[in-house]
């Protein structure tokens, strides 16, 4: 009973700082502006002005994190493998961009691919033309995959690093060759931080605001900048929590049909 009693201050926190506010925008989404109970604010999110929104933001999410998982998991594979498990250094490479500010490493990446950055600077100095990356959504989806690549890295190589190591040799000593061991025990066996991964990828890449903002220039429009400009702009909190909870049901809709795929959280067989 008093191993409980550890649990009250995160239960009071979850309780004040998560559930209080999802009530709040459960509120605000289901009344008008006179607190009279209404359906009109789902509505407006079907209008033709709304909706591609919510599609182009649902479209550069699936591409971020299959590009996430992609490039993270040949990653995580390698980082998790004998050759490079005694190389923690690695790893620390791969932490070290979550250490700084979101901020600081999308206002970084706006440097590297804006007019006069390294990138437009390097084609110069080969004798090759200037590309106009920045307002694009190549640079808002590049900036999506280097922001949240570490969630996709870091979920899948735990899940490597748990694998037992004699399931390989087993399958290595039953005549298997590389590619079917990576195809029948070891992709298996790491499907529960894939999922992690696609989950920890997915949701901000859907929402996110700030790197449409910096690497966009406002012409590329999702449904996170809706969502906040009805906030803070607009100061229509109701359209806005609506917006809000559409968000949350898709992600959570997502989130339960990838659960289902390994409902046990646990890998295949050998």
């Amino acid at each position: 009973m008093k191993r409980q009693w550890y649990a009250m201050p995160y239960a009071l926190w979850m309780l004040l700082f998560t559930l209080v506010p999802l009530l709040f925008v459960a509120y605000y989404a289901f009344t008008d502006g006179s607190g009279a109970f209404t359906t009109a604010n789902f509505e407006r999110i079907v209008q033709p002005g709304y909706l591609p929104v919510l599609l182009t933001s649902l479209k550069l999410a699936l591409y971020c994190t299959v590009i996430c998982l992609l490039v993270g998991y040949p990653t995580a594979y390698f980082l998790a493998s004998r050759d490079f498990s005694e190389n923690k250094m690695l790893v620390v490479l791969i932490l070290l961009p979550m250490w700084m500010n979101f901020l600081l490493r999308t206002y970084a990446m706006m440097t590297i691919l804006e007019n006069n950055g390294l990138v437009n600077t390097v084609l110069e100095k080969l004798g090759l033309a200037k590309v106009q990356f920045i307002g694009t959504e190549g640079a808002v989806l590049l900036g999506m995959v280097y922001n949240f690549l570490p969630f996709m890295v870091l979920p899948v190589y735990t899940a490597l690093k748990k694998m037992d190591a004699g399931v390989i040799e087993a399958a290595e000593d039953l005549g298997a060759n590389p590619i079917r061991v990576v195809l029948r025990v070891v992709v298996p066996q790491s499907i529960p931080g894939v999922i992690s991964g696609i989950t920890m990828v997915f949701m901000p890449a859907v929402t996110t605001f700030a790197i449409t903002r910096l690497l966009s220039n406002g012409m590329i429009y999702l449904v996170g900048d809706m969502i906040e400009e009805f906030f803070i702009t607009v100061n229509n909190r109701n359209v806005g929590s609506s917006l809000s909870l559409v968000m949350l049901v898709l992600v959570l809709v997502s989130t339960l049909l990838l659960r289902s795929i390994n409902p046990e959280q646990k890998g295949g067989r050998a």
